[in-house]
């Protein structure tokens, strides 16, 4: 069976080593994929976001089964452009991908059927927006509308920063066209808990939970980024607060998609807030997320792509999904500068074999050599009975890495191990 995912990440590389599981798989290509994934799949210089290209190459190498990973060709109509050609994907079409698309969307579905999530307002012209700030309650946060690498969220402490931010998204057009539209939204405040789920449009599976470390540097300080680590399970995410999820946000957004008529099917990304008046919606995902997909899926004990065509085919219903009982841990190795300037093309060596899974996010292979190339560069995951061992072992593994101004955070699931302990 050939396989294709789309996209170069670290995201893609734990995809495509867990479908590797399946012995009816012989081949898996990756579009683009990066030197790293190179060794575990055959890497094909087609852009994420080149629907064209991505289409003409799965139907002249007849392609069986597509895995578009990223949102941006999601919301491009990757999985419509491919399934017009008869190829089955995993991944929702463009109707469905907007809920991560659009952040208006997405509140405004929430607010018109009733699933909890922050206070908002929505904005089309920045003056609209500063003249409401003169009033509105601080801390807020300001999301511009449409797609921005994960970092078109601003929590703006200050009233001045406030302004800021919407100078910046609107006037300065930070994020271009994404920021034509704004939500100015209630701050909250509790634990924050990742929970990636499976659906075929008709019954939710969620995975297990996550935990995200979105700071750059340790104690939580420093510039947002894509995700400096991440822990699984999350230890605030409850049975009991699992069971309110479900009943209250992960079956009625499936159900709003319905009578939208944009059913989801694909893997729905739930980011949540636990607050004092119960768990609430920060933000919705229409894909794996990077890196809780790095922790969650080594968790995983059914077979991958069997669940995920079943996702397709509509049987999730009666298809097993089964996680092991241990705890998964994750610590980003990054580009020294990382989120803002940094260099790449620095060789990275591994010393002996590390009793971790390598992910490879900014990787490329050149004259036989490994050589960063990008923001984020490695995934160290690890996998134990609990997780104080699989910290151990990540962060083990981790010292037998290098790379020359290599950047990690010494403190990943630090505030789990406190929640553990209480």
């Amino acid at each position: 069976m050939k396989i294709m995912v789309v996209g170069g990440g670290g995201r893609e590389h734990a995809i495509i080593k867990k479908l590797k599981e399946n012995p009816t798989v012989s081949e898996i290509y990756a579009l683009p994929g990066n030197g790293g994934i190179a060794q575990d799949a055959i890497c094909v210089n087609i852009g994420a976001k080149d629907i064209d290209g991505i289409v003409r190459f799965a139907v002249e190498n007849q392609i069986d089964y597509a895995v578009v990973a990223p949102d941006d060709p999601l919301v491009l109509g990757a999985v419509d452009a491919l399934n017009a050609k008869g190829i089955p994907c995993f991944g929702p079409d463009a109707k469905a991908a907007i809920i991560e698309g659009s952040k208006v969307f997405s509140k405004n579905l929430m607010k018109k059927y009733g699933i909890p999530t922050a206070r908002y307002e929505v904005f089309s012209d920045a003056d609209s927006a500063l003249e409401y700030l003169k009033g509105a309650p601080i801390p807020t946060v300001i999301k511009a509308d449409g797609l921005a690498l994960g970092k078109g969220v601003i929590i703006a402490m200050t009233r001045d920063e406030a302004y800021e931010a919407v100078k910046s998204i609107m006037t300065d057009k930070k994020f271009g066209a994404s920021g034509n539209n704004i939500v100015i939204e209630e701050f909250l405040t509790g634990p924050e808990v990742s929970v990636l789920a499976f659906t075929d449009g008709n019954v939710v599976v969620p995975m297990v939970s996550s935990m995200d470390h979105k700071r750059a540097f340790d104690g939580d300080t420093g510039l947002n980024t894509g995700g400096m680590g991440t822990v699984a399970p999350n230890p605030y995410y409850t049975v009991e607060i699992a069971d309110e999820c479900m009943r209250t946000i992960f079956e009625p957004t499936i159900k709003a998609m319905n009578a939208e008529g944009r059913t989801f099917k694909g893997c729905l990304y739930f980011g949540l807030m636990l607050t004092p008046g119960g768990p609430k919606v920060i933000e919705y995902n229409c894909r794996f997320g990077d890196p809780e997909t790095q922790v969650v899926l080594p968790l995983l004990k059914s077979d991958l792509l069997t669940v995920m065509q079943a996702v397709t085919g509509g049987t999730l219903a009666s298809t097993p999904v089964e996680f092991s009982d241990g705890a998964a841990a994750c610590v980003i190795m990054a580009s020294g500068g990382y989120p803002e300037s940094y260099q790449s093309g620095y060789e990275i060596k591994v010393d002996g074999d590390p009793e971790a899974c390598i992910y490879y996010a900014g990787a490329k292979l050149q004259d036989g050599k490994l050589l960063t190339a990008g923001g984020r560069v490695l995934g160290i995951t690890a996998t134990a009975q609990t997780l104080p061992l699989a910290l151990d072992k990540a962060y083990d593994a981790l010292s037998h890495i290098s790379f020359k101004d290599a950047h990690y955070r010494h403190d990943i699931g630090q505030r789990a191990l406190k929640a553990l302990a209480e």
